[in-house]
């Protein structure tokens, strides 16, 4: 089944990443232990054999291999980076666009529970019969490709037993012959029957019906896209490629990397350590990432990372079959909610999420931007003799000049730039008059000489 570790690393903490080292289900050392028992044999082996069987002689020409090999180690010889990192990516796309074409039928159950009507037993019967076509199209495509659905249904009887066929269904089924693979057959009974409810009346217009057609017809293009899928592979030249210099520049590395005697001077053989850490350090990565590419190329065996897809058509039989049978017009009563008589209402916060109320709104990346005076000018052109303006900014005077030129009566009007007046042009303060404020605000004095303040800064700026 598919190792999930999301609520693990919900949060990065210490050691929160390193935890998941020793986990083994799911894990690199589970798929690459036996490929690495193997090159540690065989690099032992050599290692005995050239220490302890060899002659002085046959060790002097097994040092010279050694160091012939050696050379082809570097991967500027064997690209093995290159050839690995394309393919891994390539079967990483492929694995992606796999699992997004998994055909789900929630949109499908929507449009077929909204536009189907009837609360009669004819009206149940056809939606019903409808998503189970659906469903059964998925369950023919998906025995098709995946090894654990096929070991589920292996014969079209097993399919019957699980109620997706009746076996009426199933002997109009086999009596049409194909060469190809038939999963789109219950897909045109889809059709047919949506077809004879509009007639029915039961699909009240060809709005609703076309609506249906479109959404049979995306469910069926991703049955259609998986089916390609599992026909159309990788080419098989590349991944031989891949694998053919993954495990030769690991066939060199067994004699190329062992410890020749320091004795001789060989040169970066100065210091025997008897194991090759950083060799089989560069196996586990390398072999690792290979097997990462082998493992994902195919997520519809039986793999642990694998996709679950028994499991998802025990879901998706089940939620359709509640959408457009049991949840059939099956509505709450309506009633006012909760804040209905409140025009403002904040939503109520557990104790360890109340801090997050004081944090402020994200209102733009710009909105507490520092401005200079030059910033402000507003630049007039030549053949215009007028003064300088200034745009108004929120400046370290809290609202500043901003509040005060947005509510200043002829200073700005909807905060538009061409409705922006020289403040100098106000030699005194009688403008701020009452309609400013709201009627009956007992800080309107307080306000008013703060906008008289607010109106002298601004002009020592011009």
């Amino acid at each position: 089944m598919t190792v999930s570790y999301t609520l693990e690393v919900a949060n990065a903490k210490f050691c929160g990443f390193s935890k998941l080292l020793f986990r083994w289900k799911g894990s690199i050392y589970r798929l690459l232990y036996k490929d690495f028992l193997v090159f540690c044999g065989v690099y032992s082996f050599f290692s005995v054999f050239y220490r302890f069987i060899l002659t002085p002689t046959q060790q002097d020409l097994f040092e010279r291999i050694a160091l012939y090999c050696d050379q082809f180690t570097n991967t500027n010889f064997i690209p093995v980076l290159f050839v690995l990192g394309f393919y891994v990516t390539l079967a990483f796309n492929r694995w992606w666009g796999q699992y997004t074409s998994f055909p789900l039928p929630d949109d499908l159950m929507m449009v077929v529970s909204g536009n189907v009507h009837g609360a009669d037993e004819r009206g149940r019967l056809l939606r019903r019969t409808l998503m189970r076509y659906a469903n059964l199209s998925s369950v023919l495509i998906l025995r098709s490709i995946s090894t654990r659905v096929h070991k589920r249904f292996p014969t079209l009887e097993h399919i019957v037993a699980a109620g997706f066929m009746t076996s009426h269904e199933l002997k109009q089924f086999e009596s049409l012959h194909s060469d190809f693979n038939k999963y789109w057959m219950p897909l045109t009974w889809f059709s047919n029957l949506a077809s004879r409810a509009r007639e029915e009346g039961r699909v009240r217009d060809d709005i609703a019906l076309r609506l249906l057609m479109d959404e049979l017809n995306k469910y069926r293009a991703k049955c259609s896209l998986l089916f390609h899928y599992d026909w159309i592979s990788i080419p098989l030249v590349y991944t031989q490629v891949v694998t053919i210099a993954v495990y030769s520049f690991f066939a060199f590395c067994v004699i190329g990397r062992q410890f020749l005697n320091p004795e001789k001077g060989y040169k970066d053989h100065q210091l025997d350590m008897y194991v090759p850490v950083f060799t089989l350090l560069q196996f586990f990565f390398y072999a690792g990432w290979l097997k990462v590419g082998e493992l994902i190329i195919n997520p519809f065996g039986e793999d642990d990372d694998d996709f679950e897809t028994n499991q998802l058509i025990d879901r998706n039989i089940q939620v359709s079959m509640l959408a457009v049978d049991d949840m059939y017009q099956n509505l709450a009563p309506i009633v006012k909610d909760k804040h209905w008589s409140q025009r403002h209402f904040s939503v109520p916060y557990t104790l360890s999420t109340a801090a997050e109320t004081l944090t402020p709104a994200f209102k733009g990346s710009t909105f507490d931007m520092r401005m200079s005076s030059e910033d402000l000018e507003i630049h007039q052109p030549a053949d215009t003799a007028g003064k300088k303006q200034f745009v108004p900014l929120k400046d370290s005077l809290g609202d500043g000049l901003d509040s005060l030129l947005q509510r200043g009566k002829g200073i700005l009007h909807g905060g538009s730039l061409s409705s922006l007046m020289d403040i100098s042009s106000h030699p005194n303060e009688d403008w701020i008059d009452d309609a400013v404020y709201p009627e009956g605000d007992l800080n309107a004095a307080n306000h008013k000489e703060q906008e008289k303040t607010l109106i002298k800064v601004a002009v020592e700026h011009k």
